[in-house]
């Protein structure tokens, strides 16, 4: 398996993996739009981006998986001023559980290392245990818990 930066040219297969997210996070999140197509991220800007890092995971040249490390600003506040957030993984139902979620975050947290992030937050779906696990194998420790209610 290689982890590698996603170029433009990997962008088709970039924005069907981000419909696959969405198409499987729309049960666990009503106020989602649930007919229509929506996107959640600017993939080909952050491609482009200097603070953000997009990568995919191959094997034998087919692109398997995704994510994104991106460096955010924090409030003044905060005792570091940026913060690594990552976002977009995905990893082919045929390919999970080989260690392919584990070798993105790895590779996007040594992007941060040489950044001089130290601090990585991500969120996830409470209704998305196995992704749950992913992160928690990988080091992250649940932190804060978002609440909603309508009204």
């Amino acid at each position: 398996m290689k982890i590698r930066t996603a170029q433009l040219e990997d962008l088709a297969i970039l924005l069907d993996f981000e419909q696959k997210i969405i198409e499987a996070e729309r049960p666990m999140d009503i106020t989602l739009k649930q007919k229509e197509k929506i996107s959640y991220y600017s993939i080909e800007d952050y491609i482009k981006a200097e603070d953000t890092e997009v990568v995919v995971a191959e094997i034998k040249g087919e692109i398997i998986g995704s994510g994104y490390g991106q460096i955010r600003n924090r409030k003044n506040f905060f005792r570091q001023k940026q913060l690594g957030y990552i976002g977009f993984m995905f990893v082919k139902e045929e390919h999970r559980g080989k260690g392919a979620s584990q070798a993105i975050i790895k590779y996007i947290c040594d992007w941060f290392g040489s950044k001089n992030i130290d601090e990585i937050r991500l969120t996830v779906y409470e209704q998305n245990p196995r992704a749950i696990r992913a992160y928690e194998k990988a080091g992250f420790e649940k932190h804060l818990i978002e609440m909603r209610m309508k009204y």
